[in-house]
């Protein structure tokens, strides 16, 4: 008999599971490099899709390793929005920021997510999250590869260093942990990338939005999203204020 599991509680459990699988396959040095990501990639892709086959039958599913098939997708009310391994450079090398991401979305949004950062033995899930408070750290987190191309505006304006990371979760996690104020990115994602950071810290009460301050929406035909900001409810206002600014400026 399959195991009775609501939703979010799924979701924490296959986000923890596959970062088990990516630390074993990683464990011992006997794969390296690219190999080790495409590795991780398709074993974790592997695992997580057994595993909602057998829990979730009647959803549909999207994941960066998965080949889409938008028609068949938006016929169904429930998604799950996965990344089996974000960050597969920083996973590849040895570093610590990569994630697992996996998300329910319903109605555009998701619902119930999680996020697992292995290395950091920390899983975050929706439903029991909340962003830490008290001082600003003046900082903000930005691609270590592509920075936003507003992020040295945004920095200047609010006062504060720009601190490069890999993973979206790893950023994202940042703002929740209190050790940056904001995670900025433009130059474009694709959906599995901040579905389930998104997901988490809006649980957690942290402003989440594109960065002219429109809603982030999931489950689109074009799986493309532009840009976003992941933030501190309080310097929300001040930071999509300096967004505007540097596109008018560049314009």
């Amino acid at each position: 008999m399959t195991l009775k599991l609501d939703d979010v509680t799924l979701a924490y459990r296959i986000a923890a599971g596959a970062g088990a699988i990516l630390k074993g396959i990683r464990s011992g040095g006997l794969v390296r490099g690219k190999e080790l990501g495409a590795c991780g990639d398709e074993l974790a892709q592997t695992w997580i899709a057994t595993v909602l086959k057998e829990h979730r039958p009647d959803d549909g599913v999207l994941s960066e390793e998965a080949p889409d098939d938008p028609e068949e997708r938006l016929k169904h009310d429930r998604v799950w929005i996965i990344d089996p391994l974000d960050g597969t450079r920083e996973f590849s090398t040895g570093r610590l920021d990569w994630a697992v991401h996996v998300s329910l979305v319903e109605n555009n949004t998701p619902v119930a997510a999680a996020v697992a950062m292995p290395d950091a033995h920390r899983v975050w899930r929706s439903d029991n999250v909340r962003a830490v408070g008290g001082p600003l750290s003046n900082k903000i987190a930005v691609s270590r590869t592509r920075p936003a191309a507003c992020s040295d505006y945004v920095a200047e304006k609010l006062d504060a260093e720009l601190v490069p990371m890999g993973s979206a979760g790893a950023k994202s996690m940042s703002v929740l942990l209190g050790d940056a104020d904001a995670y900025i990115h433009s130059g474009g994602q694709h959906e599995w990338d901040s579905a389930a950071p998104v997901g988490v810290c809006q649980a957690a009460g942290l402003h989440c939005s594109r960065l002219d301050g429109s809603p982030l929406v999931y489950n689109q035909e074009d799986t493309w999203l532009p840009d976003l900001v992941i933030c501190r409810k309080e310097i929300a206002g001040d930071i999509l204020k300096a967004v505007a600014e540097f596109e008018a400026n560049e314009a």
